[in-house]
């Protein structure tokens, strides 16, 4: 074999090696990654062939929540059919559009894709659409250089701004172009990602959303048959093409994404009926979302976290990073207790995490009464963390009750998952996988009485060595 030819097959070797490929998409990295439930938004363009009256009417039957509507779409059959959806409707049209999100339970939360120039007055009008509606993204392609005055308009109308990725010749086909472009501009315009547009423009959404980590505001999701085959290439059910749904969604995971996931099917040849293949896209993903059907108890609202629905009681505190949604552990000792709701049966899951080996803490169940004085250590149960404690004392345990099977906890300074479910009188812990606790409840210890059901706490212990806290979420059973 000439060296030529031999060049010539190392790249097609390497070529088909990085190419996405079925069924992979819970492979490698990803594969242990507990995917959050996402916002689904439909994106009206999927149903273009009819009214946008009848676009609600199917999304609400798929069982959406969220819209995404797009400029030039029909209102309704009983209108002139050139009164279109757009930033231009007048008042009665806007009081319409409001009535059937309305009638069918539905949310406006993006618009686009939708062009403007660089003038103050043509910018307005699309901002000032966007507020009346409730509208909290525009997805767009600006066709000027100077984004400044788009940054001001974020800024004042606090409304974020997709830079949409249309297949090459696009001009915002690539990821670095983007990222490029939104470098050191207001973190609320970012990428409004397109993973079909990427994959017909030959990169994987994957290397995409690596690219521009941190700067993903808005997401239209999409799955091909095809990659980097920008004619041929169709979109298909959720997790039967190529673009690696499941990998896409661990991603967005590990980003912390907070935006909207909007689907867009575009199919010419299913356009006029895409449900079936949505429904069946839909399954898909809530077969692979691991907190499907689990409550965050940390909420979330504009991008940041906040403690509202718990109460704090006792000495010390938890400071909470609300970009991140890390509770660290001051001062001590008291308690941090959801006091939103009382839980009966429940499964909790939350990650943790140790400063030093002599870190102290625990996570309180079914705490019976409004938290007002140290009473109630004596009526809930306490799922220790102390790596350096034995016995009944020891990560793991049913603090003062039952002792763990065995030792499942990291090194210092990484972060530990539990999980914790509460049913009927069974305890069950895991942690970080290994099964340490499967008890029947009983008084025992320190434990004098426990009731049916009761309120979540976490410990906060001393300052010289904090627990730190994420990602809690809790189902009930």
């Amino acid at each position: 074999m000439t060296d030529h030819l031999l060049k010539i097959c190392l790249v097609l070797f390497l070529g088909l090696a990085v190419m996405p490929v079925r069924g992979q998409e819970a492979a490698g990295p990803y594969k242990d990654v507990r995917i959050k439930k996402m916002k689904m938004a439909m994106q009206t363009y999927t149903f273009r062939k009819y009214t946008f009256a009848e676009a609600l009417a199917k999304t609400r039957e798929l069982g959406i929540r969220y819209v995404e509507a797009y400029p030039g779409q029909r209102l309704s059959k009983e209108m002139p059919a050139n009164v279109l959806f757009s930033h231009t409707m007048s008042d009665e049209q806007i009081a319409w559009v409001k009535d059937e999100l309305a009638k069918n339970s539905l949310t406006l939360v993006a618009y686009g894709v939708v062009g403007f120039d660089s003038t103050e007055k043509a910018m307005r009008e699309v901002f000032d659409f966007a507020r009346k509606m409730g509208i909290q993204v525009i997805n767009t392609e600006p066709a000027f250089a100077d984004w400044r005055p788009l940054e001001r308009m974020v800024k004042e109308y606090n409304i974020k701004v997709a830079i949409h990725n249309h297949p090459l010749p696009s001009r915002f086909a690539l990821p670095a172009t983007v990222l490029a472009k939104v470098k050191g501009l207001d973190p609320r315009i970012g990428s409004g990602m397109d993973t079909a547009h990427w994959m017909r423009s030959g990169w994987e959404p994957l290397k995409a959303m690596a690219l521009l980590r941190g700067r993903i505001v808005h997401a239209h999701l999409k799955d091909l048959d095809l990659f980097n085959d920008a004619h041929q290439a169709k979109d298909v059910p959720f997790g039967s093409g190529v673009a690696k749904i499941h990998d896409i969604l661990a991603e967005l995971t590990l980003q912390d994404y907070d935006g909207y996931l909007s689907i867009e099917h575009e199919r010419e040849d299913e356009s006029s009926n895409p449900s079936p293949n949505i429904a069946k896209g839909l399954e898909y993903i809530r077969s692979i979302t691991y907190f499907q059907d689990y409550q965050q108890l940390l909420p979330r609202w504009d991008g940041r976290y906040s403690k509202h629905g718990w109460n704090h009681y006792g000495p010390g505190h938890f400071l909470l990073d609300e970009k991140t949604g890390e509770l660290t552990g001051q001062g001590g000792m008291g308690l941090l207790w959801y006091s939103a709701r009382k839980y009966r049966d429940f499964i909790l899951e939350l990650d943790y995490k140790c400063d030093e080996i002599f870190t102290n803490s625990g996570i309180f169940l079914r705490v019976p009464e409004m938290v007002t004085s140290d009473d109630y250590i004596y009526k809930s149960f306490e799922i220790q963390i102390d790596d350096a404690g034995t016995g009944i004392h020891q990560t793991g345990a049913a603090y003062d009750a039952e002792a763990p099977k065995t030792l499942a906890f990291k090194e210092t300074g990484e972060w530990n998952h539990y999980k914790i479910s509460f049913i009927g009188g069974t305890i069950t812990v895991e942690l970080n996988g290994v099964e340490v606790v499967n008890w029947r409840a009983e008084p025992r210890g320190k434990i004098k009485s426990y009731a049916p059901e009761g309120y979540i706490g976490l410990q906060n212990h001393d300052s010289r060595a904090p627990i730190h806290f994420k990602n809690i979420f809790v189902k009930e059973i």
